[in-house]
């Protein structure tokens, strides 16, 4: 039953987060005495996640570092830097929306993005490499690459969203792939289709209340608004429209390719969420608030275009034979 009920919960993935965003902002005054939840039900969700991983997939993944290398100058430098650029050109001066946005591209790899890979036939071991060292790194390279990017700018508590990062993510996703090595394989065949829908819950439960702590400042649409969610979501489509044509430019087969955009476009939005609301002045969380609105549609989105790209290679070369 559990099988059935997260099987249809992966259909409709692209609008659980916007459901949950709208109903969090309709439901702020009942839900933002629970913001202290957040970190518990994000850790769970990363151990869920986490319990298909394991050791081997990383060491033959490091044998074979480029693709790996690539996503992560996709994650940590192009992104960023590209998102800080607009960020100073659409909102010159004001300091709180570009942190926001810049924090919504330095957030590591979304663990969902394996959710994807595996739909269009990606490189799984791949995938899960790069959600785990990705994962491993992040409690050092987000505050690193919030301190070059907007350090002075917005006041930060750099060893609070370093353990902020270290409990919601990392002790996690090491449990998990701790639980699934010792019981070589087991956890992930028996615990983790049972945790599958829960953590889809979690998910939807995280954003609603990360919506209900910023609502003042969705709850009036006005041109500033209307601004950030434009913007917001350019730089989210050239994210994974600059990790296709990397994988593209550098000649990889289509289950790197796939691996390359989902893992290099999707974001852990939820945990960027979680810091900005956590750690950052409420206005900071605005852009990355606004970001789960278009995580899964453009997942969604990108998947039919690089599933038909590949499947136009393919009939043109039968053609030519």
């Amino acid at each position: 039953m559990l099988g059935r009920i997260n099987k249809q919960m992966e259909k409709i993935m692209p609008i659980i987060t916007p459901v949950s965003v709208v109903l969090g902002v309709m439901l702020s005054a009942y839900l933002i005495d629970f913001t202290s939840l957040i970190p518990w039900i994000f850790a769970f969700m990363t151990f869920a996640g986490s319990l298909g991983s394991n050791f081997r997939a990383l060491k033959n993944t490091l044998q074979h570092p480029l693709p790996l290398f690539l996503v992560l100058m996709i994650l940590h430098i192009l992104m960023p830097a590209w998102a800080w650029g607009i960020g100073h050109i659409v909102f010159e001066g004001d300091a709180y929306t570009i942190t926001g946005i810049v924090l919504a591209m330095a957030i590591p790899t979304g663990i969902s993005s394996l959710l994807w890979v595996t739909i269009y036939r990606g490189n799984i071991a791949l995938t899960l490499s790069i959600i785990l060292l990705d994962t491993f790194l992040s409690p050092f390279i987000v505050p690193l690459t919030l301190s070059l990017l907007v350090s002075g700018r917005v006041e930060m508590d750099v060893y609070s969203i370093m353990s902020g990062l270290f409990g919601m993510v990392v002790l996690p996703s090491i449990l998990g792939m701790l639980l699934n090595q010792w019981t070589k394989g087991k956890a992930k065949e028996k615990l983790s289709p049972a945790l599958a829908p829960f953590s889809k819950l979690g998910l939807s439960i995280v954003v609603m209340i990360n919506a209900a702590a910023v609502a003042p400042f969705l709850s009036d649409v006005d041109l500033k608004l209307v601004q950030i969610a434009i913007t917001v979501f350019l730089i989210a489509f050239t994210g994974y429209l600059f990790s296709f044509f990397i994988g593209k430019l550098f000649k990889g087969e289509r289950d790197t390719v796939v691996s390359l955009t989902f893992t290099g476009g999707m974001r852990n939005i939820s945990a960027g969420a979680v810091l900005a609301v956590s750690y950052f002045p409420a206005p900071v969380a605005v852009p990355v608030v606004i970001g789960m609105l278009f995580q899964q549609v453009l997942a969604s989105t990108f998947g039919y275009l690089v599933d038909r790209h590949f499947s136009r290679q393919v009939f043109e070369k039968e053609q030519t034979m």
